[in-house]
């Protein structure tokens, strides 16, 4: 069996590692792995601590690149990539441009896609942008859909996708953080013995006034005198712009370059609250018990909501500093949020992709 799998981000990159090292480990497949560069300054560590190696990088991001003319660069090359190569199952995860450019790609060459991390929906177009756009138009486009939850299964099922091309997998990120754990890889950013909250922010509806808002709350926080207050810093310069000014030489708050993989997720299971408006770290947290304070108005993963594992805080400065102190002041509340499983998977979701992809494609035909 043939396969193409196409990432550009580090997200893509920790989720589908376990799936290519699985298929790299198994002689009935015979994978090609590409890189469209998509997160060209962020991609490259991840693939090396994550044991992955791409065979051939397109390299097709420019500077101040618009969306439409990465996308429209990325269909152009992954389609040529999949006229060469001829494959019977083209891979790609998760909501980003690259995959939906190489999804229409695979449409275009009329070639089976699976999608996995499938049916995630936060129900507003505008809320991530354009990262719900590109998941609800991927579904469309999609042979096999591979979801983390039931809940995700459901709302392909209300689009109207074949439930029997639905496949409840957990998600592979949980694969990946169990294959560091059990690798002894990474080192803690953090120094002292206080309180330790680790801090992401980058998404582009934040940018601006609400993430001066949540700075404030920063740097009420970071005066208690108790806490260490990390921040690794997106490399997106929208996002430097507004926090480099509000956070840098505060009490408490030590902003920090990005953190490759490993030394984040070992950041992650040092720390005591996560605040982050990150769609991955709200399914990589529960794994370690550490409770999330959701920096968004919106999710498309109200798993953890539901689980205990995630409060919803929005960008309000007084909000996060109440809910946060509550969390580090309330034993009794902490306990409620922390250590509950996580509700995203198992660490079994690769053998559940590879057995159901194994299966379908032994047959004659796969049926678009």
């Amino acid at each position: 069996m043939r396969a193409v799998v196409f990432i550009g981000t580090r997200p893509e990159a920790i989720k589908l590692a376990p799936v290519i090292r699985a298929m790299r480990g198994d002689p009935r497949w015979s994978l090609t792995v590409i890189s469209t560069g998509q997160h060209r300054e962020m991609l490259d560590h991840v693939l090396q601590d994550l044991g992955v190696e791409c065979d051939e990088d397109l390299r097709l991001m420019t500077p101040d690149q618009t969306l439409s003319s990465l996308t429209a660069a990325v269909v152009v090359a992954a389609s040529d990539v999949l006229a060469r190569s001829g494959p019977d199952v083209v891979f790609v995860q998760g909501d980003t441009t690259t995959a939906l450019a190489c999804a229409l790609a695979s449409f275009y060459c009329k070639v089976p896609l699976a999608h996995v991390e499938a049916g995630l929906r936060s129900n507003d177009e505008w809320d991530p942008f354009p990262e719900e756009m590109n998941r609800r138009m991927v579904s469309v486009l999609a042979t096999w859909h591979f979801t983390p939850t039931d809940s995700s299964s459901r709302n392909l099922q209300r689009e109207g996708i074949d439930p029997t091309r639905i496949e409840v997998t957990g998600n592979t990120v949980v694969d990946s953080l169990e294959w560091i754990v059990a690798q002894g890889m990474g080192h803690s950013v953090f120094e002292g013995t206080g309180h330790k909250i680790l801090v992401t922010l980058h998404r582009r509806e934040n940018q601006g006034v609400r993430m001066r808002e949540v700075s404030a709350a920063l740097r009420t926080l970071g005066t208690r005198g108790d806490v260490e207050i990390v921040l690794p810093m997106h490399l997106s310069p929208s996002v430097r712009r507004v926090l480099v000014p509000e956070l840098v030489n505060q009490p408490g708050i030590r902003i920090v370059e990005p953190l490759n993989y490993v030394d984040f997720v070992s950041s992650l299971r040092d720390a005591h609250v996560i605040l982050t408006d990150s769609g991955g770290v709200q399914e990589e947290a529960p794994t370690f018990g550490k409770p999330v304070l959701l920096l968004r108005e919106t999710t498309e993963r109200p798993e953890g909501i539901a689980a205990h594992t995630a409060l919803r805080v929005g960008t309000s400065a007084e909000v996060i500093v109440r809910q946060c102190e509550r969390l580090l002041d309330d034993p009794s509340w902490y306990a409620h949020f922390a250590n509950h499983g996580n509700p995203f998977g198992d660490g079994h979701a690769t053998q559940r992709i590879l057995d159901r992809l194994s299966q379908d494609l032994g047959r004659t035909t796969v049926i678009r």
